[in-house]
């Protein structure tokens, strides 16, 4: 891997943490090239629209600790490959969205295919009825030679991405942790089979911790590659209709799978289609809402 001055600072950067996504691009944004954002000093941070003092002392505090090279040097070792958002092999959709990650960690690979993708996401808790309509509709789906994205969570997320690979899909798993932290640890198996027919994705630094505030984190990059969402089975408060909500205020399309008034799984899908999310109960009118993003994406 070529380590050129901009992947360094780029991957030092995203390496911040605690320092929102948003900041370290109004970082970008005032000064001229990232090796610029990353080597500022004090006064140079401090006259930064939008830090606060805190952020600065944050970044100066930080950098102290940090060594991106030595981060590089081991996604090269552990053939993890980092995609930043000024590389041409950066998800075009994803690049589009309020606050792009900065860099990408990836196992596997992701291919220009995977334009055309649908997120499926839901509850952990899954019912046989949320599993048997997710093996329903990733599987069409996936026959249609659409991408499954999806969070490698239990219960739905994991199903979407078993039934992806069963029948030979493309599928995306994205973390809300470290590339190299298998959570949770019971989707080993499928934490080792995506990256030969699909990709792991990561915009956390090696050694983060699953924690909660990763999360809402990591469910805009779902939203942010996938051109609609799909929620099958949630309880009134679940992480899917946080995925949900940034997937509205990116644009993308969001359906809702109807379930019974008495499951306390259905009081979120049936929540979202009271607020407007399009209700379905095929793959097929996934695809006929999907259109017109998918004829634009074809001319791009």
């Amino acid at each position: 891997m070529n380590i050129t001055n901009d992947l360094l600072s780029l991957v030092g950067l995203n390496m911040l943490s605690g320092l929102a996504v948003r900041k370290k691009h109004l970082l970008l944004q005032h000064f001229s090239s990232p090796q610029k954002a990353w080597e500022a000093k004090r006064k140079e941070l401090e006259r930064v629209d939008g830090l606060q003092r805190d952020d600065v002392e944050l970044i100066l505090s930080s950098k102290k600790r940090l060594d991106p090279k030595k981060e590089i040097k081991r996604a090269e070792k552990e053939a993890v490959k980092i995609v930043t958002f000024q590389d041409n092999n950066y998800p075009a959709a994803l690049s589009m969205i309020s606050d792009p990650p900065l860099v990408l960690y990836v196992r596997g690979e992701i291919k220009e295919q995977d334009r055309l993708s649908v997120g499926i996401v839901g509850s952990r808790m899954a019912s046989d009825y949320g599993r048997r309509v997710t093996k329903e509709f990733v599987s069409e789906l996936g026959r249609a030679g659409f991408t499954i994205v999806s969070g490698l969570a239990k219960g739905i997320d994991a199903e979407a991405h078993r039934t992806a690979l069963n029948v030979s899909a493309r599928t995306l798993a994205v973390l809300g942790c470290g590339i190299d932290i298998i959570y949770p640890t019971e989707n080993k198996r499928l934490f080792s089979e995506i990256p030969s027919i699909g990709a792991i994705i990561s915009e956390f630094p090696f050694g983060t911790n699953p924690s909660k505030e990763n999360f809402p984190q990591r469910n805009r990059i779902i939203a942010g590659l996938s051109l609609g969402i799909v929620v099958i089975e949630a309880a009134e408060r679940s992480g899917a209709l946080i995925t949900a909500r940034l997937a509205i205020e990116e644009g993308r399309e969001v359906f809702a799978v109807p379930g019974p008034i008495t499951s306390s799984l259905s009081c979120g899908t049936n929540k979202l289609i009271k607020d407007g999310a399009k209700i379905i109960s095929s793959c097929y009118e996934i695809i006929e809402e999907l259109g017109p993003m998918i004829e634009k994406v074809m001319e791009e």
